[in-house]
């Protein structure tokens, strides 16, 4: 007799398990549960099956090619689109001459099929179903019959009003190829929705037939675990592979252990494992071939896929492993999880109840995975990266992300704490405002919201209110279809290493305050705060010196909200301004093609023209011959005017930036104050005492007497200011600045292997004078060299700066060829902790 075995499910509710791989394929006791229902088949004497395919079909077909491993023979039908369980076995008609059972290849049963098929002929039935009772019907099609068994109603998956019987049908049916005549070719068709309703209408016999065993459909992942529970106790007989000791414990061949009192019945250890000395493996632990479990390490009542590896010191409980896993030490699992292929978990990271980690992704050590990782390729155990938290809008960062964020920042707070918030206009940055606005307020905390607004207008009412905190959403500045979260703190700086580590600890830990129905925060609205913070620019000016000079500006305000601030500025200071692009807009604007600044600046005779960042935060200067002056220029300059003032006092920029920096303020009334390469620690060196200028070579310039922060408004107003007292052309004062040359790289690095190339580069550079104040740092005759490890990519940065571009380009050279080297495992290999202490 033929058998059909519909194999075309997708398991959407099996994610991620079935993420890359089709329903029927999932494993119970070491075997695709396909595989079980085959051995099914051929226990009853069936031996050549039809398999309908429609899912991933090539991942079937690719494992269980001819069926002449298993003793059957194996014939496919694919389904070009979908047609319905009906229609995908009247696609295989044409090999169906004779009465023959259908049965789903991924439901797990031992029942007696023999028995269906001869009550099948005794009744003459044109259809007779399969039936079982459960305990909870509401999932199933129920099937009621009279005494005899001849079929008298079908109702599909029904409410608890609706049940009027616990007898529900399980997808097993024997068939005469008659009935198929019914099922149409252009659609898609259901037996039990439509075929057998018909049939039952029309007359047919149709019988249903209570099945002796086991039968479990497997629908979502706790019916996966549970059939796999099942098999080890032996509550359905399969064939499950290798052999069986006391206590309900399967070894196959080959498998490395050390001692088997350290696993506990009933267990399945598959082929080719490796059990280390100390590791426990606890009652219904299912682990496929090949699975690695080391030192110290606990699993129990647990599935782990073929392939993964656990390592020392880690605790599996209630969990599913997917394929190829790499679990590093000291990794926790909790009740619940589910893990897709190919997941790499770091050390000493926590994932907890119900989570699921779909394939492919990373999770970074030490991490605290609350939610699911589905979307994300890594997740990490802090929302913040170098600039704040960053990342695409309802994959990264969504509303619910949000909530947690701000309500993590609001515990960090005091309760009756005030925050100001601030967005761009893209409706994407509005959301996201308002989920952290509910977050904040959710913990007592009170919001002044200004909606759309510049960061720099957040940061000085941070500084003039005397608020404790600061955020503003925004469009990242690398790709403007991401979104950016910051956080300030009084007085307007980013936020600082401490606050960061309070509100990531409570982000992790879900370690939130709720605040009662009378202390939920309150939400304001400021006024005229454009206004002030204009106000308090012209008031750090000498507003008539500016004046005097009658500057004539073309200004490309990039779509930035400067549009709303710099006319309050521009206007008292008598500064002429020719704008473009001046109109706050979003999606799409960054589309339209740059204006050409040396065709304005030249075409309206300006003194100089401005190019603005969508943020306002950065600019790009354009002298009067309309030649763009680089970033790394612009702060030679700012800081030759600031020289050239008389001014004394502090500037700071990052570790990274040109030494031609300290060339410009020898014998002047200035120094320089590096910081490390990050706007956070920029920013807090730009509120220390005596600072007139924090700045780095990416058109950033922080005044901090207006707002310790990026702030191009600002930066135009001082820069003008410094031009006043200059008689001679913009062109003139840029061909007196040295030239650096500097340069920059950014070299692929595993996250892996970041550790052993710093380690290793610092060794290398030992002979050198060395600056490890953020990151490698080393000088010689040439030059100096530094390399950084990137907080938020894959890469590591490597700066060199030479006394000539030769010299720069052999430095960085070297460097990067020995680091690529130890990338590629070239290198020397990491020290022992002994040869490290000898």
């Amino acid at each position: 007799m033929k058998a059909v075995v519909m194999a075309g499910g997708e398991g959407t509710r099996l994610r991620p398990l079935t993420s890359n791989q089709p329903k029927p394929m999932v494993p119970i006791c070491g075997k695709p549960c396909m595989e079980h229902i085959l051995d099914l088949l051929r226990g009853h004497g069936m031996d050549e099956v039809v398999v309908t395919l429609a899912f991933m079909p090539q991942a079937i077909r690719t494992y269980f090619g001819g069926g002449e491993s298993l003793e059957i023979d194996l014939d496919y039908s694919v389904e070009e689109q979908p047609l319905g369980t009906a229609g995908s076995v009247k696609l295989a008609q044409a090999r169906l001459d004779d009465t023959f059972l259908v049965i789903s290849g991924d439901a797990l049963c031992d029942v007696d099929l023999t028995a269906l098929v001869e009550a099948h002929r005794a009744k003459g039935a044109a259809v007779t179903i399969g039936l079982v009772s459960v305990d909870n019907p509401l999932e199933f099609g129920i099937v009621v019959t009279d005494e005899e068994g001849r079929v008298e109603r079908f109702l599909e998956k029904p409410s608890w009003g609706q049940v009027f019987s616990d007898t529900i049908n399980t997808g097993i049916y024997v068939l005469q190829p008659e009935v198929l005549r019914h099922v149409p070719e252009d659609r898609p068709y259901d037996f039990s929705k439509e075929l057998f309703p018909l049939l039952l209408e029309m007359g047919r016999p149709i019988y249903g037939h209570v099945l002796d065993g086991y039968w479990q459909d497997i629908g979502n992942l706790e019916q996966f675990r549970q059939a796999n529970f099942d098999a080890l106790d032996g509550r359905v007989r399969l064939d499950i592979p290798g052999l069986q000791l006391r206590g309900n414990v399967w070894v196959n061949e080959e498998v490395d252990i050390e001692e088997i009192e350290g696993v506990t019945g009933p267990a399945y250890i598959g082929a080719n494992c490796r059990i280390a000395d100390g590791a426990s493996i606890g009652a219904y632990t299912v682990l496929s071939r090949g699975v690695t479990v080391r030192e110290g390490s606990r699993v129990g009542r647990s599935v782990v896929d073929a392939g993964t590896y656990i390592g020392r010191s880690c605790v599996v409980e209630g969990a599913i492993l997917g394929r190829s896993c790499d679990l590093r030490d000291h990794v926790r699992v909790h009740e619940g999880v589910a893990i897709g292929d190919q997941v790499t978990i770091g050390p000493e990271a926590s994932l907890f109840p119900g989570v699921r980690v779909y394939p492919f992704k990373e999770i970074e050590t030490g991490a605290q995975i609350h939610e699911s990782v589905v979307w994300e390729t890594r997740a990490s155990n802090t929302p913040f990266g170098r600039d704040g938290a960053t990342g695409l809008v309802n994959v990264d960062l969504t509303p619910e992300t949000a909530v947690r964020l701000a309500a993590a920042l609001g515990t960090a707070l005091r309760r009756g704490d005030r925050v100001v918030a601030s967005r761009a206009s893209a409706d994407a940055c509005r959301m996201i405002q308002r989920a952290i606005i509910a977050g904040l307020a959710s913990t007592g905390v009170h919001v002044a919201d200004l909606r759309i607004s510049p960061a720099a207008v957040t940061r000085h009412v941070l500084k003039t209110q005397g608020l404790q905190a600061g955020v503003h959403v925004g469009r990242s500045s690398a790709d403007p279809e991401m979104i950016q979260i910051r956080v300030f703190e009084w007085p307007g700086s980013q936020m600082t290493p401490t606050l960061q580590k309070e509100v990531e600890k409570h982000f992790s830990r879900q370690e939130l305050r709720r605040a009662t129905f009378a202390e939920v925060g309150e939400t304001t609205y400021p006024a005229r705060v454009r206004e002030s913070y204009a106000q308090d620019i012209l008031d750090s000016l000498d507003v008539e010196a500016v004046r005097r000079r009658r500057f004539r500006v073309a200004i490309d305000y990039g779509y930035s909200p400067a549009a709303f601030t710099l006319p309050l500025v521009l206007g008292p200071l008598g500064v002429e301004a020719i704008g473009a692009r001046g109109f706050y807009v979003d999606d799409g604007a960054e589309e339209l093609q740059s204006i050409d600044a040396r065709r304005i600046v030249t075409g309206v005779h300006a003194d100089l023209g401005v190019v603005l960042d969508r943020a306002a935060e950065r600019l790009l200067l354009v002298d009067e011959q309309g030649d763009p002056i680089p970033a790394e220029l612009g702060l030679l300059l700012v800081v030759r005017l600031l020289a050239l003032s008389g001014r004394a006092g502090r500037i700071a920029v990052p570790i990274t930036a040109t030494d031609h920096v300290g060339g410009l303020v020898e014998g002047t009334e200035l120094t320089v104050v590096r910081t490390q390469h990050s706007l956070s620690d920029l920013t807090q060196a730009a509120t220390g005492e005596g600072v007139l200028l924090a700045a780095a070579p990416t058109g950033g310039f922080v005044f901090p007497d207006v707002v310790p922060g990026y702030d191009a408004v600002t930066s135009l107003c001082k820069i003008l200011e410094l031009l006043a007292g200059q008689e001679r052309p913009l062109s003139e004062l840029v061909a007196e600045l040295p030239r650096p040359t500097l340069a920059h790289q950014a070299l692929a690095c595993p996250w892996a292997r970041k550790g052993l190339v710093m380690r290793l580069v610092n060794e290398h550079l030992a002979g050198r004078r060395l600056d490890l104040s953020d990151g490698v740092k080393a000088y010689d005759e040439r030059g100096w060299v530094q390399v950084l490890p990137d907080p938020d990519e894959p890469v590591v940065h490597l700066y060199a700066e030479g006394e000539t571009g030769e010299l720069t380009d052999e430095l960085a050279t070297e460097l990067a060829t020995f680091i690529d080297g130890v990338v590629q495992g070239d290198a020397a290999e990491p020290r022992t902790l002994e040869q490290a202490s000898s």
